[in-house]
């Protein structure tokens, strides 16, 4: 029997690992799915896998959170006793956080095959941590599984072999169709007295919260919109902890603790527009064909502008011109692949490449 060890361990993984779980599970294959605990907060954890309907993880790692080097030095540590035990036929990692590359350098050293689900993005910015993990993950990776054709030719321009390559689509989005009916019935919205004229922020990234400039132009231009539109802020721990060492007062905004999967889904699901950073919700809004600000000044998901509802917005000053200039689309874009089922296209793939 076939034997898959998926490793995840921060919020965009779990979304990500759910569609191919289930799948892998139909198939009859034998899984264990390691949590490298790089995000270990409920709400930010444990919750997507009650939300998304995936077993508790078999291996807690219990890393914790630090610098990127402590952190990736404790999941390589402690997660090679993991592999050397299980000896899967794969290692299966997501996207592009320190979890995905510390377990991509451990497998590789083992003699473990690696599938990278989502590989082939580049921001073209290796100012981001996420890019590194990104091309270390593609260089060491025995299959490439991309979610979308601009990743295949990105791949095969930097040497990689057409047989390694993939195309499977996004399982970001076959979460998002199969969590939409119970995040609509969480009532999460009308609990907390939110319309559906509000903006939905999302802001984590150190180009953005760790540089006091940055946040505080952030932080006024949100004070701003938030006199004509209500602005619904579910802040991450460390966001929030850069506003109060800034001294930024959100009076205005509506500042929430981090939400989980579904009362999210259900925030943005009915917003007017959303201001972010995250890569995941350049992809969600475009599904969902809600008007998407990207405050960076590029984008690892590209078909999100060029076929979705994403805009960038590298200067915090442009965000309250662009936010009068955005549009709902008629018809909510369906870039290719972004069907509800590249979970099943993953596993397929798994199985053909034995």
């Amino acid at each position: 029997m076939l034997k898959l060890l998926h490793v995840v361990g921060a919020r965009p993984n779990f979304p990500k690992l759910a569609p191919v779980h289930r799948a892998g599970h139909k198939a009859g294959l034998s899984q264990v799915v390691v949590h490298t605990g790089q995000h270990y907060d409920d709400a930010l954890s444990e919750g997507f896998f009650r939300d998304l309907g995936i077993a508790p993880p078999d291996v807690n790692l219990a890393v914790g959170s630090d610098t990127h080097a402590v952190q990736t030095a404790r999941i390589m540590e402690r997660i090679e006793l993991v592999l050397l035990e299980k000896r899967p036929d794969w290692v299966v990692v997501y996207g592009d956080v320190n979890s995905t590359m510390a377990a991509a350098v451990v497998a590789s050293k083992l003699g473990i095959r690696i599938a990278h689900v989502e590989a082939g993005l580049r921001s073209f910015d290796r100012t981001m941590p996420e890019e590194i993990n990104r091309i270390v993950t593609d260089r060491l990776a025995d299959l490439l599984l991309t979610p979308s054709r601009d990743a295949d030719s990105q791949l095969r321009a930097e040497g990689e072999p057409d047989d390694e390559i993939e195309f499977v689509g996004n399982v970001m989005i076959d979460s998002l169709f199969y969590a939409l009916p119970a995040a609509r019935a969480t009532g999460f919205r009308e609990k907390i007295g939110v319309n559906g004229s509000g903006i939905v922020v999302t802001l984590h990234r150190p180009s953005n919260v760790d540089d006091p400039q940055r946040i505080r132009a952030l932080a006024s231009v949100l004070n701003e919109i938030a006199v004509e539109r209500e602005v619904v802020f579910p802040a991450h721990p460390r966001t929030r902890r850069r506003l109060e060492d800034a001294g930024l007062r959100m009076d205005r905004v509506r500042m929430l603790e981090p939400v989980g999967y579904l009362e999210m889904l259900d925030l943005v699901e009915h917003a007017f527009a959303v201001v972010t950073d995250s890569g995941g919700l350049q992809e969600e809004t475009t599904v969902l064909g809600i008007p998407c600000l990207t405050v960076r000044p590029n984008t690892e998901r590209p078909i999100t502008i060029s076929e979705g509802t994403n805009r960038l917005v590298p200067d915090p000053s442009d965000i309250v011109m662009e936010l009068k200039r955005v549009r709902r689309p008629a018809t909510a874009p369906r870039p290719e692949g972004w069907d509800g089922h590249a979970g099943e296209r993953v596993i397929a793939a798994l199985m053909s490449h034995c």
